[in-house]
Order: structure tokens, then sequence, then C-alpha cells
């Protein structure tokens, strides 16, 4: 099944074009141009939200459930037309996209899943009592709401799971909120075709026309203006720091304040303990190295600081490394700038007198090939720049004298999507003294294994303190996520026929919805 897209943006069902184009700029394969974005088709999609939220969000759990089933199934009817143009876009393997796939629909059927159940509304029922002394306690009860029209913003690194239908979009969707979806320039040919998937569920489940729109490019006033257009409620964006903390901002600015929820990056650090290099210094460079490049090391989990105790097992943990890594081919970034950000970085590396390189490439055009550098504990705290993320297949190692010096590095450190500790058993009062510090740093904290690669279930935390993200308390991963676009309000006193959903334990409480 070949794709050929038509450039034009969706919205409330209907394909809109405007007054300029942009051209694609794929991997391989052909060029197409696109309808760009403008401020005036943000207030058409953001009014049409807003009118669709009133029968959306007061839709039964089983409708929304069955709508994020047929998403996933119009996904799949889809399959080899998304993996073919979304392999030319952003030149990632066929199996990845493949396997991304698998990811995207996977989610939107556990969501569905999730809130058939209705355990996220976390319904709670404190029962009246009338007799209460010195006065009677009213009936309240507690019920998790929808907030309305969520923005979201495509990701480059991941073209479908985090992306049109990726997770942020089904999680507002299961919450019961439509979404305007800001499309990725990077692959707007991918998020055409899935934005055909969602219409066609739209149609098939008979859900309001505004519940979904996508808008195409455009330049930053576009994206601004969507964060600060007043029917929007919530934003979801997966990105820069710089391009985050910009639109974090102009959310705070509003007059009416509003959640960012933005996953900003990471360097995800490793603290390998001193018996498990002396134990296993050759495998964990060996698996250090597929962590760090794999998808070319474009990964907001991708393990890019490994922090050891300087010595003969240092030693031989980074000659595995860099073993490992000289036999890694080039491989395609996502975009050019992409590309030029990541020469950027291996250069400001490479030219510190405070940095020593182990392995240095070149890398050309759109192609990325891995770097290897080490430095000292001191140096490091020194220079806040050694901790902050190279997005591609760049990895520092950072020898420390002692596990007290290991522990002030993790202290210095700022907020991560993940750490990771390399232990064996011998090595437990070491890793029960780094623990307390680690699980402040991450949104996930592991132990022997490498963080590359988010599992989509109900535990996952996918988020961390600032700059990893905007919102410490959140999780852009697994069913938890619903919960960022759901507000908790107490009804007091109201009779269980006007109540939202049931709750047990209510008078006369209504049959079950869905």
């Amino acid at each position: 099944m070949s794709f050929t897209p038509h450039g034009k943006h969706l919205i409330a069902g209907e394909w809109v074009e405007s007054a300029t184009r942009f051209s694609s700029s794929p991997a391989h394969g052909p060029t197409h141009e696109f309808f760009a974005g403008t401020a005036e088709l943000v207030n058409r999609a953001c009014q049409a939200a807003e009118d669709a939220f009133w029968t959306y969000s007061a839709t039964s759990r089983e409708a929304r459930a069955a709508f994020l089933d047929a998403i996933a199934d119009e996904i799949e009817a889809r399959a080899e037309a998304i993996t073919e143009i979304g392999t030319q876009e952003t030149g990632l393997p066929v199996a990845r996209l493949q396997g991304e796939r698998g990811r995207t629909t996977g989610q939107l059927r556990l969501f569905a899943s999730h809130i058939r159940k209705g355990d996220y509304l976390d319904r709670r029922h404190d029962a009246a009592l009338p007799e209460r002394q010195p006065a009677p306690r009213p009936d309240i009860v507690m019920i998790q709401r929808p907030i309305g029209p969520v923005a979201v913003f495509g990701a480059s690194n991941f073209p479908l799971a985090f992306s049109t239908a990726g997770g942020d979009t089904a999680a507002a969707l299961a919450a019961g909120c439509p979404v305007v979806v800001k499309g990725h320039s990077a692959h707007p040919g991918t998020g055409e075709i899935v934005a055909e998937a969602v219409k066609a569920a739209v149609e098939k489940t008979g859900m309001p026309k505004g519940t979904f729109s996508l808008i195409q490019g455009g330049n930053r006033s576009v994206g601004e203006a969507l964060v600060q257009h007043p029917h929007i409620k919530a934003v979801g964006f997966t990105g820069s720091l710089a391009g985050g903390r910009a639109l974090f901002d102009l959310c705070a600015a509003r007059p009416e304040p509003i959640p960012f929820f933005g996953e900003l990056g990471s360097v995800n650090p490793m603290f390998v303990l001193p018996h498990a290099v002396a134990n296993r210094a050759e495998t964990l460079g060996q698996g250090w190295s597929g962590s760090l490049t794999m998808g070319a090391g474009q990964f907001c989990t991708n393990p890019g600081i490994a922090v050891v105790i300087d010595g003969a097992d240092a030693d031989r943990f980074v000659g595995a490394t860099r073993a490992a890594l000289e036999k890694v081919p080039a491989q395609t970034m996502l975009t050019d700038g992409i590309a030029a950000a990541y020469r950027a970085g291996q250069a400001r590396f490479a030219t510190r007198n405070s940095i020593r390189p182990v392995l240095v490439t070149e890398s050309e055009g759109r192609s990325a090939s891995p770097n290897l550098f080490e430095t000292t504990g001191a140096q490091f705290l020194r220079d806040h720049t050694m901790g902050e993320e190279v997005f591609g297949p760049l990895g520092l190692v950072v020898r420390v004298g002692s596990l007290d010096e290991m522990r002030t590095l993790a202290l210095g450190l700022e907020g991560q999507l993940t750490t990771t500790l390399h232990m064996d058993d011998a090595d437990l009062d070491a890793a029960r003294a780094l623990m307390p510090i680690l699980e402040r740093k991450a949104g996930r904290v592991l132990v022997n294994g490498f963080p590359t690669g988010v599992e989509v279930v109900d535990s996952m935390v996918h988020g961390g303190p600032y700059p990893a993200s905007t919102n410490f308390g959140a999780t852009s991963v697994g069913t938890l996520s619903i919960r960022r676009f759901l507000r908790p309000v107490a009804y007091q006193n109201v009779p269980a026929a006007l109540l939202p959903e049931p709750v047990p334990g209510t008078i006369d409480s209504p049959a079950a919805k869905g």
C-alpha cells in the first residue's frame, strides 16, 4: 500500500488548505509539499475542540474505549503505508518503525482497557453523618473529570509513539479531552496518514468531529498561538529544553495559566559500582555501547554518562566500550538540524582541555558516528556544561576517585528521566547510599539494565525533576499519564442520578455507564 500525501490540515473532520506551503526534507525518497499552519487554523481547531468537549467529555467510558480501539485498528489498516513514508521521512529502519507502530497501537488499546475498569477516576465517597455533633457532615463524592481541549506537539524522534496519535494524544482522548495536534515538520507525511486513521475512527464511532485536529508545519508563532489559545487547558510536549521552556513560560504567562507537561531530555547517568565493574567490565562496556547507539542515540533515555571509580577496572570498561563503538557504522539522523547539533556537541567536547578523547569520529551530512570521551569527577563538577545533553551517540565516562566522590557527583546532578545502578551483591551498601539521591533526581531508577526503551505499562514513570520534565509529578508514558488531563471535582449532597459516574456506596446510583 503506497501513500502520497495531499499536504492538508485536518480541522474538525475536514481536510483544509492554507496560504503558504513548505517542502518536506526526507532522508530518502520523494519530497512532498505541505500547507503551513496559521494562527487562523489554530483558532478554528481550538473552537471546534471546545464545541466538541461538551459532547465528548460526556461519552461513556466504553464509548471512548471503543474509539481508542478503533484508532488502533485504523492505524494497523495503514501499516505498510505508514512504514513506507515513515522510513523515508526519518531515516529510521523498517524494523524500528514497525516496532514503534506496535507500541502506538498497543498503548491505545491499553488505555482503552484501563478506562473501562474506571479505577483511574479515583472515585471517593464520604457518606453523610446527619447525627454528627456539633455539626452534621454532608455527603461528599469525589471524581476525576476531564479538563478541556489539550494541545499536543509531535516529537521529532518518535514519529508514531510520541506524535500524532502517540501517548499524549491517547491519554487526553482517554481522559475525555479533545486534542489539537501541532504536527512536526520532520515527518508531516507520517502525521497526515495517522491523522487520516484518527479521522476514520471518529467517523466509525460517531465521535464529534472537533474531537481531533492536526495542524501541519508553520513557524514558531503557530505553536505560540496554540498554547496561548484560551480554549486550550493543557499542553503535552516532547522536544528540546529551549523550545519546551519557551512554551512553558508562555503557558505560565497566560491570563489563565495552564499546565505544560514537557518532556525535555536527559543525560540518564549510569553509576557503575566497584564489584560490578570488576566482575563484568567487558559485558557492561558492550551493553552501554549498544544502548548508547540505539537509533543513532536519538532516544530521550539515551545513557550519555557513565560514572566509574578510576583504576584498572575502569580502564577495562572504557576499553570494551570503545571496542564495541568502533564496530558501529554511521547511522542516519532524523533531520539535518539534529545532525548539525550533534556535530556541534561533539566539537564542544573535543575542544575542552578538561575532556580526553577516547574515540573521535567524523560525522557528515545527516549521518552520525559514535564518539566517546572521558573526564575526572573533579572536572565534571566544575563544568556544568558536561552534564548537558548531546542528542546522539556520544558518551562521557566520568572517573571518580571514590564512592564518596561518586555520591557527591550524584548530588550535583540536575533532574533526569532515568538513573541507573550497575551493581553486584557485594555492592549493596554502596547502592544503598546512592539510592535516596538517585530516586530524588529521576523518575525511573534502574538496576543492572540500560534505560533505552520505555515499557508502556501501569507502573511506568517517564518524567522527572526539571529539566528532564516540567512537571515532576507526571508521566508521559503508562496509564498514569491519563491523570494529567483530569481534575478532581467534589460533589456535595448531589443526588446519584446527577453524578457523572456511578460511585460505590452512594444511594440510588445510576446504572454503570457503558
